[in-house]
Formats: structure tokens, C-alpha cells, sequence
């Protein structure tokens, strides 16, 4: 297993070296390597065993440190740095040349995004290069949100993880571009649609499922426990005689199930959010066949969480 620690020396030193280092974010935890270093940007992807279509997103200390690597940045992706960085947005960009195709899977864009979190800001800051770092997982699983989680997943692949206690928000970044100057949003995330369009205006969605995504998180089947998902009412899908063995996800009602988790009894969708990756990875100890799971309000970060259950619904396991 990895070594798990806060010796920030200790992932300089790998990460000068080429290796590869799990960092705490606000949102999940990043499985990271030097962006600018190809052989280190093609370890991220054999440790997770992710296709190399699937591009990666760039953490820098602080928007000034986007001009390094973006070829131009938008007017409104300089209000919403402005505004939200640090924080959990990604904005897509015109990538520079020095930016290696492997980090943007070959596309003339790379997401960049400036973390909130103590430890990889301070880390950032002291690193001469910024880091890719997709979620410390393997491609396609429940992404990370503590370093144990890491750990049980990547341990025996990566050296170091970095930990910086349990995430504050539990989803990954939104992700914006933009298509002939307007903002597009790819990935619903940890900041919702609403805080967007209050500071550029309306925003159109391009969060769909796609083979040769612009984006990371948009591929159909992802976020996925190892136990098949069932999204619907779950009072209604409790009556099927094929779902009598199993378990229940839902956002505040006990249905009184055997094997139940309420993502938040007092009906808040942050705190939903900050549990939902968790109790996908709780599920899968379960002694039942199935996951019954229900949506939570469509607003703010619901959208996110009902982005994540679908396309956990999506797999095929």
C-alpha cells in the first residue's frame, strides 16, 4: 500500500522526480504527475487505466498562472476566475504549445483550474510545473474523496498520498468552455449552474455523453460501484419482485429498508453531495443484488449529484 502522510516536501520530491502523487482537493482527490512531463502524464493514465481520449485537467497555484498555459483566455473566463478561483471550476482553454497533447488527449483545448485546499495550494505554489491530476481512482469507479479511499484503490500503484482530511464538497469541478466566446458548461459540479449565470449570463449545457469527449466526466458510464444502480422512485421499485434483495440510496427518506443510506436526513444537497461518493463506495459491501436510487431536487449542486447517478446507472456491471 501507499505511504499516506502530510510531508509536502515528500511529494515535491516525488513529483520533481516523475512520479506520481494522490493531493486532497476540495471537491475529490487527484491523482497527480507533472502536466508538462509526458512520461509523467502517461503514468496518470496506465494507473488508472484510462483511455487516453479522456483528457486531463491542469492545476495551477492561482489564476495569474492560467496565462502560462492558456494561448487566450476569454473575457468571461477571466470574471469567473476572477470570482471563483480558488474553488471547484474548471475553465476549458486555447492551450499553449509547451502544453503536451498526452495532458489534453490531442485537443487544441486544456481544462485549467486552481484547487481550494490548503495543502495543494501550498503545493502548487512551491512546484515549478502545475500538476494533472484527474480523480485518484480507477477510470470509470467512484472517484476518491478521503486518502483511505485512495488507497484501497491505488495503493499499489502510486508512492505517496498526500492527505488533507476528507473532501468539503464530494463532487468534482464544473467544468465551462467556451464556443465562439460563449460559456458552455460540460460538467455539472461542485459549483452550480446558478452562481455561473449570475456573473456571465445564461449558459448553454453540452454535458451529454460522447466517445471523444471535450471534457473529462462526460463519457455515459461513470462514477459506478461495482453493484448495478437503479434510479426511479423508490417506493414504486420496492414493490418489483427482481428488487426485494436490495439496497437504498435516497436524499432524505428512511423507506425502511435493511441496507439503507440517507445522503442527508435534514434534506441538504451540499451535504448530499459531500456523502454521495461515499455511499457508493458503501453499497458495493452490501449483501444485496441491486441499488435502488432515487434523484434529489434538480437545482445548485442537485444537478451534479443527479448528473453522477445517472451515469453510474449507465454501467454495466
Amino acid at each position: 500500500m501507499a505511504e499516506i502522510g502530510s510531508d509536502i516536501e515528500r511529494a515535491i520530491s516525488l513529483l520533481k522526480a516523475g512520479e506520481l502523487v494522490a493531493i486532497p482537493t476540495e471537491t475529490v482527490y487527484g491523482l497527480a504527475g507533472n502536466a508538462l512531463n509526458s512520461a509523467a502524464v502517461a503514468k496518470i493514465f496506465e494507473a488508472k487505466n484510462r483511455p487516453h481520449f479522456d483528457p486531463l485537467i491542469m492545476h495551477v497555484p492561482g489564476p495569474d498562472a492560467a496565462g502560462l498555459y492558456a494561448a487566450s483566455i476569454p473575457d468571461k473566463a477571466r470574471e469567473l476566475a476572477s470570482r471563483f478561483w480558488p474553488g471547484p471550476l474548471t475553465l476549458v482553454l486555447p492551450k499553449k504549445d509547451l502544453v503536451p497533447d498526452l495532458t489534453s488527449a490531442g485537443l487544441d483545448t486544456v481544462g485549467i483550474r486552481c484547487p481550494d485546499h490548503p495543502l495543494t495550494r501550498q503545493l502548487l505554489k512551491e512546484l515549478p510545473f502545475p500538476l494533472a491530476a484527474p480523480s485518484a481512482n480507477p477510470f470509470g469507479y467512484v472517484s476518491p474523496t478521503t486518502a483511505k479511499h485512495v488507497d484501497q484503490q491505488l495503493g499499489s500503484r502510486i508512492s505517496y498520498i498526500l492527505d488533507g482530511g476528507a473532501c468539503d464538497i464530494g463532487i468534482e469541478s464544473t467544468i465551462v468552455g467556451f464556443e465562439d466566446s460563449h460559456p458552455v458548461i460540460y460538467r455539472f459540479g461542485g459549483l452550480s449552474m446558478e452562481a455561473i449565470e449570475a456573473v456571465v449570463g445564461p449558459l448553454q449545457t453540452r454535458a451529454h455523453s460522447t466517445s471523444n469527449p471535450r471534457a473529462p466526466g462526460q463519457l455515459k458510464s461513470h462514477y459506478a460501484p461495482g453493484k448495478r444502480i437503479v434510479l426511479g422512485e423508490i417506493t414504486s421499485l420496492q414493490n418489483i419482485s427482481a428488487y426485494r434483495n436490495a439496497a437504498i440510496i435516497s436524499f432524505q427518506v428512511d423507506y425502511g429498508a435493511s441496507y439503507q443510506i440517507v445522503l442527508s436526513p435534514d434534506g441538504s444537497l451540499h451535504e448530499a453531495a459531500r456523502n454521495l461518493f461515499s455511499a457508493l463506495r458503501q453499497v458495493d459491501a452490501f449483501p444485496v443484488d441491486v441499488v435502488l436510487a432515487e434523484l434529489v431536487p434538480n437545482e445548485g449542486i442537485g444537478r451534479a449529484i443527479n448528473d453522477r447517478l445517472s451515469r453510474a446507472a449507465a454501467a454495466i456491471v
